[in-house]
């Protein structure tokens, strides 16, 4: 059992090892057929190579953009249809429920055609950061996360904030979302990790380079003849840092949403 653990483990580390070595190795021996997995000779000239072209650091602005406003709509509007769903009465609830979550068995490419031409062809936002945020404003997954998070809460707080005359939203304000701070926490990272690493969207609605997101402008270190390994690598290991910061400052609420989801979801 420890023997595939073990393994399991260097199968998952190996990969991030040899993106770590590759980004400090001269270009001539990255580009080698027979490279060293230590550098004999380390150097931060791929991280120079990497930060010296001219819009790396627009590409790094542009992503944390995109993934702080994406993350932030999600949590906001994930979290508001999450209660409506999990705790208001209305009619067609569990029939409108039912037929969002019916929309997640369609693959991603079914309705990437149609969202490509309504946001291009029809609304002409190519190019900008509408383009790249608004379709993503809220998930029906995050919906349907939250939506099971907040079943486990408990509703008598909820009738005696309406017996006292607290309003909806003040519902949502003042109990809600104090409670459901770990629901929240997965899905600011769930959201965060799946948007900054989102390559084919902004791949397919920017044209510009200034407007490339970082991991759409990793690929310019590809050239016709030859691949700058050492700056693409140096590239991926400072797109890795936010995802690793994010992950160990919110990393108490994430396990303990996890843990709740698993026991009561």
């Amino acid at each position: 059992m420890y023997s595939v653990l073990i393994l399991w483990v260097a199968f998952t580390i190996i990969p991030l090892y040899w993106m770590l070595v590759t980004s400090v190795t001269n270009a001539q021996d990255s580009a080698s057929m027979n490279p060293s997995w230590i550098p004999l000779k380390p150097s931060l000239a791929p991280y120079a190579r990497f930060l010296g072209k001219s819009q790396a650091p627009r590409w790094l602005l542009n992503s944390a953009i995109v993934a702080g406003l994406v993350t932030l709509a999600n949590v906001v509007f994930s979290s508001m249809a999450g209660y409506a769903f999990a705790k208001l009465r209305f009619p067609g609830r569990d029939t409108i429920f039912w037929m969002l979550l019916s929309t997640m068995m369609l693959p991603y490419h079914v309705t990437l055609i149609p969202t490509y031409i309504l946001v291009i062809n029809k609304l002409g936002m190519g190019n900008t950061y509408t383009a790249l945020v608004v379709p993503f404003f809220c998930t029906v997954s995050n919906t349907f996360l939250m939506k099971q998070y907040m079943s486990t809460l408990p509703s008598t707080l909820i009738e005696a904030a309406r017996i006292d005359a607290c309003s909806e939203f003040g519902i949502y304000r003042k109990i809600i979302l104090p409670m459901a701070k770990p629901g929240l926490a997965v899905v600011a990272i769930f959201t965060f990790v799946a948007f900054w690493n989102q390559f084919f969207w902004p791949f397919l609605v920017t044209t510009s380079e200034s407007m490339r997101t970082v991991q759409v402008g990793l690929a310019s270190f590809r050239f016709a003849e030859s691949t700058d390994f050492g700056a693409m690598m140096a590239g991926a290991v400072i797109a890795s840092l936010p995802v690793v910061v994010l992950f160990f400052a919110l990393q108490k609420y994430f396990l303990q949403g996890i843990t709740v989801g698993a026991l009561k979801g």
